[in-house]
């Protein structure tokens, strides 16, 4: 790879930036995670209660060398994710209720449930149990790979997958705190005292990570810095201007909200209430009553479009109206998020088989067979995080190029 040249060369690396990264969750089967937590307890007692030599076909242990490797029905796994209740007992002679599903960082955007058992987690990345909680924040981004068009790092308040940031590649979690009580900053020890010095005030974890978001967490960034990312690994240009460094602030605080649905950052004297955020009525995504989404069977929609003639969403036989072609493309690295988020709720929601990989348990077929009122809840707030998300990108562009044009501070 050519190495790293002119302003970008001096520009601190985005791992340089935190004390800890790494790797997502690697679950190693894919019926451990569903869009909707039901299918979770379903397939749960259908493994339970199956016949003891049905049991490890359900379950899809991997194989080393033709051997079972880390999880399998007989392995003894003595201690929980952290959080959970240790069970020592192996799957094979378990027969009780399955922990409660929780919400996953499946996918950019893309929020899902995950079984918080460490009994069917192939690689659960312990050090994001232990320290998850209630102000934890994590940014997701690509390591061996550079991404190619959108935000080049995604936000997520729940516990991330591997593939969080795009679906394909893998990537580094980077979370905000060391400790579940968010006492701890993920950061270089001096870091905060650095930044304070320079700017005459004092900096917070919360601060360095809204700066994060509002620089990197565009499509501007990626576009400026493109033949820079041909050397995979983001950098982060940190401005000498006190004021610049609080309106990224500022404007960085609004993404994190949005990238997290409302669950970090909210405050509503800032425009920012809790729960999930909302476009002003006259210009919001709206289902009206005849684009309604059936929730009968023989109706279970197969296919999403666009109308751009009409700004019209196609999902199924129902529609969404008001949504902007720009929300439309909305993409990450090549993958746009409505058409991904979709494939996991449709109704064919089979993958091709890539090389002589097993075929995925029968468990994953558990899904439902309608669409569901949540599916429609959910699909509405990411047309609002997506919309509003647009709507901010003119001003991340604006404060990028100020940023870049000024003088920067060089770490050492």
């Amino acid at each position: 790879m050519p190495a790293a040249t002119g302003d970008w060369a001096h520009y601190p690396a985005l791992d340089e930036l935190f004390g800890y990264n790494g790797s997502g969750v690697m679950p190693g089967r894919t019926w451990v995670i569903a869009p909707d937590a039901n299918s979770l307890r379903e397939r749960w007692e259908i493994l339970t209660q199956a016949k003891p030599e049905e049991k490890q076909e359900l379950f899809v242990p991997h194989l080393n060398k033709g051997k079972l490797g880390d999880r399998h029905v007989d392995r003894v796994v003595r201690k929980g994710l952290t959080g959970f209740p240790d069970n020592a007992t192996p799957i094979a002679s378990d027969r009780g209720a399955g922990l409660e599903p929780v919400q996953y960082g499946f996918r950019s955007f893309d929020r899902q449930w995950i079984i918080p058992d460490n009994r069917v987690l192939n690689r659960p990345n312990p050090e994001l149990w232990k320290s998850h909680g209630k102000k934890q924040i994590y940014l997701t981004a690509l390591h061996r790979t550079a991404p190619s068009s959108g935000p080049a790092l995604t936000i997520c308040a729940s516990v991330p997958d591997l593939d969080h940031y795009k679906g394909s590649f893998g990537g580094r979690v980077f979370p905000l705190w060391q400790d579940a009580a968010a006492t701890q900053p993920n950061l270089p020890p001096n870091l905060l005292a650095q930044l304070g010095k320079q700017y005459k005030v004092s900096v917070t974890a919360e601060d360095v990570i809204a700066y994060l978001a509002a620089v990197a967490a565009n499509p501007a960034y990626t576009a400026r810095f493109q033949s820079d990312l041909s050397q995979p690994g983001l950098r982060i240009p940190i401005t000498c201007d006190a004021k610049l460094f609080s309106r990224a602030v500022e404007l960085g605080r609004q993404v994190v909200w949005l990238h997290t649905f409302g669950e970090r950052f909210a405050d509503a004297k800032a425009g920012r209430p809790p729960g999930p955020p909302r476009v002003p009525k006259e210009r919001a995504p709206r289902i009206p009553k005849s684009g309604a989404i059936p929730d009968d069977p023989d109706a279970m929609p197969d296919e999403i479009g666009y109308d751009e003639s009409q700004q019209r969403l196609l999902v199924g036989t129902g529609f969404v109206d008001k949504v902007l072609p720009a929300v439309w493309n909305y993409e990450v690295s090549g993958k746009r998020v409505l058409t991904q988020w979709f494939s996991y709720r449709k109704k064919n929601r089979e993958r091709p088989i890539i090389g002589d990989r097993r075929p995925p348990s029968k468990l994953g077929d558990i899904q439902p067979d309608h669409w569901l009122a949540e599916y429609t809840t959910e699909l509405l707030n990411v047309l609002h995080v997506l919309t509003l998300l647009v709507e901010l990108e003119p001003a991340q562009a604006t404060l990028l190029e100020s940023l870049c044009d000024g003088p920067t501070i060089e770490f050492h």
